[in-house]
């Protein structure tokens, strides 16, 4: 029997970075691009490379582009730390499995260190696959904090459930990672959304802008932790534009989830150091007529557009930035 599972790209609409620091998001996945795993019985447990875990090389100049398109880690890295934290969780939850053994490979179309969730939608994708072989079945709040460990605890990359929340559940998800849930129960309020109306949304991003996660979070999570006034006070803000935002788009004002979303740019900046590269993205797209955030930590953008028209628009100006720009299909 041969399983394959698969798991979307994630953009963050508003309210990150504060999934990490007790606030509220709100996020949708889609099926642009998508990370896919594939797993088959065999003798023994076999991890089979993709391409990102090549090491030969054509030139210093490949090998360079390489690990500006990858980092210095491949994929292999997560599937690895996936079967270890499903092997734990079933350990400590007391569920049997067989000793049956397996081959696992991925492969992944999703831009990586962009901010799109690519990292977690492997292992998300990898755990789908344990789970069906095994026949086991983890609650969707669960899995959304193992597929977290995986990365924070076996890995050392700091992050936060936002994006694992939204791949595991799909669709447009509310979560709502108030510090009383999280204490008392391990995990915050996920609300999947069904709006009458969903915004024309656009992402943009360009692949040589790729910067990995804890390049951002890291800094950040220290200064939360030591209570920084600034910073503690922008996780509180960014959680009421979340609920500003989820109102507006109930009633279906256009006008104030540009605002929001603007807004949630503007905050970021003022408690963080910008890479230069991703503002003049943002920039660009304002100055073109569209709202503008950015879609993670990564290199990434998001907004909103009214009509064809304003799409040609910030399509041509961020293509003198070397940015693609696509329309998501919302993944539910």
């Amino acid at each position: 029997m041969i399983i394959k599972t698969h798991a979307f790209p994630r953009a963050a609409v508003i309210g990150n970075p504060s999934d990490g620091y007790f606030g509220k998001t709100i996020a949708f996945t889609f099926s642009n691009f998508q990370a896919d795993v594939t797993l088959y019985q065999t003798p023994e447990i076999e991890i089979l490379p993709a391409r990102r875990d090549h090491s030969k090389f054509r030139s210093l100049g490949e090998l360079a582009d390489d690990v500006r398109t990858y980092g210095y880690y491949g994929g292999i890295r997560l599937l690895k730390g996936a079967l270890k934290k499903f092997h734990d969780y079933c350990a400590e939850n007391k569920i049997e499995i067989d000793d049956r053994n397996f081959s696992i490979r991925y492969h992944s179309s999703i831009p990586a260190h962009l901010g799109l969730g690519g990292s977690s939608a492997i292992i998300t994708a990898a755990m789908r696959a344990l789970m069906a072989f095994y026949s086991v079945s983890i609650p969707k709040p669960a899995l959304a904090n193992v597929i977290l460990s995986v990365e924070t605890d076996e890995l050392g990359i700091s992050a936060g459930l936002q994006d694992r929340v939204a791949q595991t559940y799909q669709g447009i998800v509310m979560m709502d990672f108030n510090r009383e849930d999280m204490e008392r129960q391990g995990h915050g309020v996920y609300t999947p959304l069904s709006p009458k109306d969903v915004p024309n949304f656009y992402i943009a991003f360009n692949p040589r802008f790729a910067e990995g996660t804890e390049v951002f979070h890291n800094n950040l999570r220290y200064r939360f932790e030591n209570g920084e006034s600034a910073v503690v006070k922008a996780m509180a803000e960014f959680a009421r534009l979340t609920d500003r935002f989820r109102e507006a788009l109930d009633a279906g004002d256009l006008d104030e989830l540009d605002r929001i979303i603007d807004e949630n740019f503007d905050l970021r900046r003022k408690i963080m150091a910008l890479n230069p590269d991703h503002v003049a993205l943002v920039e660009t797209a304002r100055k073109a007529g569209v709202s503008a955030k950015f879609t993670g930590s990564g290199g990434a953008i998001i907004g909103t557009y009214r009509d064809t028209e304003t799409l040609a628009r910030v399509t041509a100006a961020l293509a003198e930035r070397g940015a693609t720009v696509m329309t998501p299909i919302i993944a539910y």
